[in-house]
């Protein structure tokens, strides 16, 4: 008998098999995940490169605090695998039963969906430096003060309870498989691990026209006035052109990194919701329901007049 056969045998004899008849459509729904957990070793690996790089400048790097940038994204990566099959995957699957075109899968659909998927990136993060609501689960990315290969891995474990992955829904509806449209998703977060540093200077300058490059995100995470909110781009940065939002990086500007409002908490809790408190403490505040409410959907530092 040949090996895999008595592999099957095995699988088929432990009763399993009808429980991975359940699971596997879910599985292979988020097929993000997998392209996650591949890639984390090589992260960690590029990481410690750098570290050794910058490791005796305490204002690039700090190993504690990268220790939980990574635990950070470890809450990040569960939650989302966790409550996609409940909460997203519905949606995107209703929308592509219902869908308008039927587009085959091939390399021409496939690089349409892929710079489509990052003009829905585009949006999906300007929106999340400008809604509240969204910018409550976004923060934390943006909370370091150093900029290294770690901070990439600050995410938000609430990012699926947020809601921000509709602005995804459309590619499904039009016609595109939303497997394929979270392949592109992940593959694009990929990329943008490897922009998050200071050891990568300009390059050449038509790449710094088309892609988002390491100058231009060192920008996205300023604090600075001239470069906050800007550069909202995934893998492109010709979107920023067309819409308003680019600035470049300017050697007479040194970028600080962080937030207005800084938050130094070494909690995984606080650093992932510290924003949903301050947020939900101003609605408390007294005054008209639709004042109130205004709060979630209005900029991060709108404030209601105190008479209201």
């Amino acid at each position: 008998m040949a090996l895999m056969e008595m592999f099957r045998d095995v699988w088929r004899d432990s009763g399993l098999d009808g429980l991975w008849q359940t699971l596997a459509p879910w599985l292979a729904l988020d097929e993000r995940q997998l392209i996650f957990v591949v890639a984390t070793p090589v992260f960690i690996g590029v990481f410690l490169w750098e570290y050794l790089r910058i490791r005796h400048d305490p204002a690039r790097v700090d190993p504690r605090e990268s220790l939980r940038n990574f635990l950070l994204g470890a809450g990040y990566q569960t939650t989302e695998l966790l409550f996609a099959g409940l909460l997203s995957f519905p949606v995107f699957a209703f929308a592509y039963h219902h869908r308008l075109l039927e587009i085959p899968l091939n390399w021409a659909t496939g690089a349409l969906l892929w710079v489509l998927t990052d003009f829905c990136f585009y949006w999906f993060h300007r929106g999340s430096h400008r809604v509240r609501w969204l910018w409550a689960a976004h923060v934390t990315h943006h909370s370091s003060e150093r900029m290294n290969f770690s901070t990439a891995m600050r995410q938000n474990a609430t990012n699926i309870f947020n809601g921000g992955w509709l602005v995804y829904v459309p590619l499904a509806w039009i016609g595109f498989n939303p497997v394929w449209i979270g392949v592109c998703y992940a593959l694009s977060l990929v990329y943008q691990f490897f922009i998050h540093t200071t050891l990568v200077g300009r390059l050449h300058p038509w790449v710094e026209w088309v892609f988002n490059t390491p100058s231009h995100h060192r920008v996205h995470h300023a604090r600075n006035p001239d470069y906050i909110d800007r550069n909202y781009g995934g893998v492109f940065i010709v979107f920023d052109r067309l819409f308003g939002t680019f600035t470049g990086e300017r050697d007479d500007q040194p970028v600080e990194y962080g937030i207005t409002r800084p938050v130094y908490s070494r909690s995984l809790i606080v650093n992932w919701c510290h924003e949903y408190r301050d947020m939900f403490r101003d609605m408390a505040r007294g005054g008209p329901a639709g004042q109130r409410l205004k709060h979630l959907w209005k900029p991060p530092e709108w404030r209601r007049d105190r008479r209201r």
